[in-house]
């Protein structure tokens, strides 16, 4: 989609036969994910099964005059043998999803002698944190179980790996604690975060590697360093629960979402409030009932760094771009829990209370030059580092995000 447009519904995958099952308690996808490098998508579908799914997706699934966009790593694949859908049946409820970066050289070996049965070679992973607080470690080419991660005293909610490639796990649980685990280690346990008094539902690891965010129900957000594991500040603004966070792409930002209807910017290196996106309602409630009808589930940057996408319980989804105060599209989705931006852009998947998955266009933009600059500097100085050279106050303010 051009910026501006309406996001355009692409396709819609279901659990695909019905369960033997008397409940609808267990149904829902929390979590969807794609694999960094675009080639893999996974999707809770509820009753305890991961759908691994190869990416891009079938003709079948994709209307027409969409096939050309998207297929054209379909023909590399072939050489070596397509890859295959696969089912992970957890055995508990699944509420957290990560994929692996791709490891460096170093881990690979490291993986290879600790795991002889995985294949020689690169090898993606998938966490998958369930309802019981064991997190379960699969690989992704073969669908194997090679760990099982053992501490958590309550529902694995949220996962997240370092993006540097080192193995190095975070999980997020209801028992009020964020763990790390090291996958190059045997999976060894290497630090608890103490500190939420609540449910802990969202971790998210800035692409520097340098800060861990963590939302609880509570109205603060916690942000940790990576590097000494200790918590760094709390960032207070919020009035109800926060429950999604994440950082841009070049960690120069963080949003966060809450119950109380507001996605808030911050600058994680200072602690500013930069702005505030207010969620409102486009039809009034027919009465009073409905006070959180416009609650956040979740928030997503998009891989350049220039959108968001928030899903919200008034049935809809949202795009923003980085620099406006409302929303530039919306598309009517209900009962929406979580949302993703593809890794290479143009597509956003967004999972439901009903197990469904959905996939949406997204803006397609050419990012400025001038932005490609501040993605490329935010990437390796941090704010104070910015403030400190000696370059035109306007330019300090492009580049620190102080000019909206």
């Amino acid at each position: 989609m051009e910026a501006g447009e309406e996001p355009l519904l692409l396709a819609e995958l279901k659990p695909g036969r019905p369960h033997q099952f008397d409940w609808k308690s267990s149904c829902e996808t929390w979590s969807v994910a794609f694999s960094p490098d675009g080639s893999w998508f996974a999707w809770s579908q509820g009753h305890c099964i991961v759908k691994l799914i190869p990416w891009p997706l079938e003709e079948q699934f994709i209307p027409k005059g969409f096939e050309a966009k998207s297929r054209s790593s379909k023909n590399d694949t072939k050489g070596r043998g397509s890859p295959k859908e696969k089912t992970l049946d957890c055995g508990q409820i699944v509420w957290g999803l990560a994929f692996s970066p791709w490891p460096s050289p170093p881990s690979r070996k490291l993986w290879a002698r600790h795991h002889p049965q995985v294949p020689d070679g690169s090898c993606l992973i998938l966490a998958t944190g369930l309802n019981d607080g064991q997190i379960k470690i699969w690989e992704v080419q073969t669908g194997l179980l090679l760990l099982n991660l053992s501490g958590h005293q309550d529902v694995v909610r949220d996962l997240s790996f370092t993006p540097s490639g080192s193995l190095i796990l975070v999980s997020a649980s209801r028992d009020k604690t964020l763990r790390i685990w090291d996958l190059n280690k045997h999976g060894k346990q290497i630090q608890v975060l103490s500190g939420h008094l609540q449910w802990v539902y969202c971790c998210s690891i800035s692409p520097d590697c340098s800060m861990l965010c963590s939302a609880a129900g509570e109205k603060s957000v916690f942000l940790w360093s990576m590097r000494s594991y200790t918590l760094i500040r709390k960032l207070e603004g919020h009035q109800s629960s926060v429950v999604s966070c994440d950082f841009s792409p070049d960690s120069a930002l963080l949003v966060t979402a809450s119950y109380d209807t507001n996605v808030i910017m911050w600058d994680p290196y200072t602690g500013e409030r930069l702005r505030s996106l207010h969620h409102t309602q486009l039809d009034p409630p027919m009465d009073d009932s409905d006070v959180h009808i416009s609650s956040l589930r979740s928030v997503c940057f998009s891989p350049e760094g220039l959108y968001l996408a928030t899903v919200a319980d008034d049935r809809l989804l949202r795009i923003w771009a980085l620099e406006l105060k409302t929303p530039i599209a919306f598309a009517p989705m209900t009962n929406g829990l979580c949302c993703t931006f593809f890794p290479h852009g143009g597509v956003i998947a967004t999972g439901t209370r009903d197990g469904h998955v959905q996939f949406w266009t997204a803006p397609r933009v050419l990012s400025s030059l001038k932005h490609l600059c501040r993605k490329a500097l935010r990437s390796f100085l941090t704010t104070y580092q910015v403030l400190a050279l000696p370059i035109p106050k306007k330019m300090k303010e492009f580049l620190t995000y102080r000019t909206f």
